[in-house]
């Protein structure tokens, strides 16, 4: 079978992969791996004086683009897909020092953003704890008679990040007492109720919610009357 016509990159030297076992025209070597198309005939990488450039499969988008530029001689790897019909690039070949400088400045790369994510994480962390502070600290408005630990484990519950609780909601963020007091409802209901214990034998969600609705309702008013009279 014949090597399909040299598909064409604009300003790029191009090295194709062959299909079937081909010979250098020029010194007879063969199979070859690669080879370029001159005047219509297969030669070799030395013959073609790219043998001393390495191969870089594609597939790192910057390290590919880094190998070209500090590259001063390049190739474009390709290889004839016949089910498509085209051409489709396999890589490229790029000079081996070239090689190396672009994977050290990947590797910089790696490093700055392996701090970045570092000092994002430690900034997440600080910001959540600021919010779980401001959090408990409503809790403690509406409800005085709250002991402060259970506010905190309450704020630091609603609002874990990512979690889709109610302190994580728009109007959670914005601290809105509906969210406040929505938290504080749940938290008395798993801690203070046998609302888990009814769930767990079978009782249906909103039947056990029913059920315990006195008890949460208690709790909430000795919390909230905790603070009248005082002054």
């Amino acid at each position: 079978m014949e090597i399909p016509s040299t598909p064409h990159l604009s300003s790029r030297l191009v090295v194709i992969q062959p299909l079937r076992h081909k010979r250098c025209s020029a010194c007879r070597r063969g199979p070859l791996s690669l080879l370029v198309l001159e005047d219509g005939v297969p030669r070799c990488l030395d013959c073609a004086d790219l043998g001393h450039l390495v191969f870089l499969p594609r597939g790192d988008t910057a390290l590919t683009r880094r190998s070209r530029e500090e590259s001063a001689l390049s190739a474009v790897v390709v290889r004839f897909n016949r089910r498509k019909a085209r051409y489709e690039r396999q890589g490229v070949l790029v000079e081996e020092a070239a090689l190396a400088r672009a994977e050290e400045r990947c590797l910089a790369d790696a490093e700055a953003r392996r701090r970045r994510r570092a000092r994002d994480a430690r900034r997440r962390v600080a910001d959540d704890e600021r919010f779980a502070a401001a959090f408990a600290a409503e809790i403690l408005r509406l409800f005085p008679g709250c002991p402060v630990e259970r506010a905190r484990a309450i704020a630091a519950h609603a609002s874990v990040r990512g979690s889709g609780r109610v302190g994580r909601s728009a109007a959670g963020r914005a601290l809105s007492e509906g969210a406040v007091v929505s938290a504080v409802v749940a938290g008395v209901r798993h801690v203070d109720t046998s609302y888990d214990r009814l769930l767990m034998s079978g009782v249906p969600r909103y039947e056990a919610r029913r059920r315990i609705a006195p008890a949460v309702e208690g709790v909430l008013r000795a919390w909230q009357g905790a603070g009248e009279g005082v002054g």
